[in-house]
């Protein structure tokens, strides 16, 4: 039975792995999904995560719910051998092990683009996993929280100020659902006002969200600032050190919590690590058909998918003659490439993936939204219930988007929930800052060996022979590691027995052939 390892377990992953479990026939392949993470993240509901619109399990499937015929192995794929077909997989826990197999898809996804700009990589968080999402919502309020308690000035400013990297569709959405969070936080801090709260997006093109026409951005960028918004248009970020905000235009300010959502890159711990062929911008050179190659070779049994692929866009509407990275092209091409490898394993020959934009739909915060198709704009809050209706619908299998629905429900009685969880980060601070713990040694009684109980019979005569007992303990107690006895001269009251002055004389004498006795021991 031949093996077929599926390399990323996102969008197009979890999706080949779906569609084969529904089309191969029983025995006929063996398919095992490896990924770092165990679930599935549905990447178009982050910034509302972001926001607390929708609940951060609710936006991600878990791959051994839903993958019932598949292997699920939660570990990374850190070489890919194609020549050899082995991969090697590094578990969290334990020793790597070499993986054989017969057919392999590479779905690894992206990760977030950065440049060299300084304080970036120490003070910015991106926006591709859900952990960022939380990561960003636990920040702003608990920003709101330390805001409260401080009176009006520049380190206020500072926690009450956000600001986006990058004008994409991601970047937009973020930004304008942190604003509506924000205006619906200050309802319950009656101590800060909507003139505290200060918001810059910075884009270095000259509009935003290409996917739309013009005038469609032009109606966004107006929408944001009439909520306290400010789009920064033209301009590239130049420093964040420490949190502090320089622009290529000399302007400056300070903020606290800086999302990065300024492009993505195919997976580099995968592709710089396998043998399969890579483009000038690091994606897998990917066919038509979903096959690992171009028009003039074809890597037999490598398929590839999604972000971390170069397939060419042949609707024309791609940039650069290939397919963008979106949830729409990784989730179709998913299905389309579980089709052409159950068709190959059965001698048939595969389709080409052909896919043309019908639109863009994204959400600005509650009740405001905007969608384009082709000259068709929709603005307002009709094109929210568009966003969420769509992507709804999108999410994978009955089960979450039952939890989806049933959440924005929740929400529209109950509003969103303003609870931080920041301390998850450090679960275990409450119980370290109270655990009892040993005392260090220094400050422990010194302990005796087992020798002194044979010597205190020695020491009893004390009463009836105090010079003889003088004499003899301390060799008693240079055999036991102790100091010479002190109990004898305290229980001599009278001042007749309290000075005899023989025994200590005799003392040193006796302490030097006491060690005598136990050199020779």
């Amino acid at each position: 039975m031949p093996k077929i390892l599926i390399v990323g377990g996102g969008y197009a992953g979890f999706y080949t792995a779906w569609k084969l479990e529904k089309w191969l026939r029983p025995g006929e392949a063996e398919v095992t999904v490896v990924d770092p993470l165990p679930y599935m993240t549905y990447q178009p509901f982050l910034p509302e995560v972001a926001a607390g619109s929708i609940e951060a399990r609710h936006a991600v499937v878990a791959q051994r719910r839903h993958l019932k015929k598949t292997n699920v192995v939660t570990a990374k794929v850190t070489k890919i051998d194609h020549a050899a077909k082995t991969a090697t997989i590094t578990p969290a826990e334990g020793e790597p092990w070499q993986f054989d197999y017969d057919v392999v898809v590479v779905t690894g996804g992206a990760v977030s683009r950065t440049f060299p700009i300084p304080g970036i990589a120490e003070n910015a968080i991106g926006l591709k996993t859900i952990e960022e999402a939380v990561a960003i919502r636990d920040r702003l309020l608990s920003n709101f929280d330390k805001a409260s308690n401080l009176p009006a000035g520049p380190e206020r400013d500072r926690l009450l100020t956000v600001t986006v990297v990058g004008g994409g569709f991601a970047g937009i959405e973020v930004f304008a659902e942190l604003r509506s969070f924000a205006s619906a936080l200050l309802e319950y801090y009656p101590q800060l006002s909507f003139e505290d709260t200060h918001f810059h997006l910075i884009e270095a093109m000259g509009r935003i969200m290409p996917e739309v026409s013009l005038p469609t951005s032009h109606w966004v960028i107006k929408h944001l600032d009439q909520r306290g918004a400010q789009i920064h248009l033209d301009t590239q970020l130049t420093s964040a050190v420490d949190g502090k905000i320089e622009l290529s235009t000399g302007e400056s300010f300070e903020s606290d919590l800086i999302v990065w959502t300024a492009g993505v890159m195919a997976n580099p711990a995968i592709v710089r690590t396998s043998d399969l062929p890579v483009e000038e911008r690091g994606r897998i050179k990917t066919r038509a058909d979903l096959r690992v190659g171009d028009d003039d070779d074809i890597v037999a049994d490598a398929w590839a998918a999604g972000d971390i692929s170069a397939v060419p866009d042949l609707s024309g509407g791609g940039v650069g003659g290939y397919c963008v990275p979106n949830a729409q092209h990784a989730v179709r091409q998913g299905k389309l490439l579980a089709k052409n490898v159950v068709a190959v394993l059965r001698g048939e020959e595969p389709k080409n993936y052909v896919h043309k934009n019908l639109g863009a739909v994204a959400g600005l915060g509650l009740g405001s939204g905007v969608f384009q198709s082709g000259k068709l704009a929709i603005k307002g809050l009709l094109a929210w219930f568009a966003h969420r209706g769509y992507h709804g619908l999108a999410m994978p299998s009955w089960e979450r988007k039952f939890r989806v629905f049933w959440g924005w429900w929740n929400n529209f009685w109950l509003g969103r929930d303003i609870v931080s969880l920041s301390a998850v980060q450090r679960p275990r601070a409450a119980f370290e800052e109270f655990a009892a713990r040993p005392k260090p040694a220094a400050d422990a009684a010194p302990t005796t060996p087992a020798a002194p109980a044979k010597a205190e019979p020695k020491a009893a005569p004390a009463k009836a022979e105090p010079k003889a007992a003088a004499k003899k303990a301390p060799a008693a107690n240079a055999e036991a590691g102790e100091a010479a006895p002190k109990k004898a001269p305290a229980k001599r009251t009278t001042a007749k027995k309290a000075a005899p002055a023989e025994p200590a004389a005799e003392a040193p004498a006796a302490e030097a052939k006491a060690e005598e006795v136990v050199a020779a021991k």
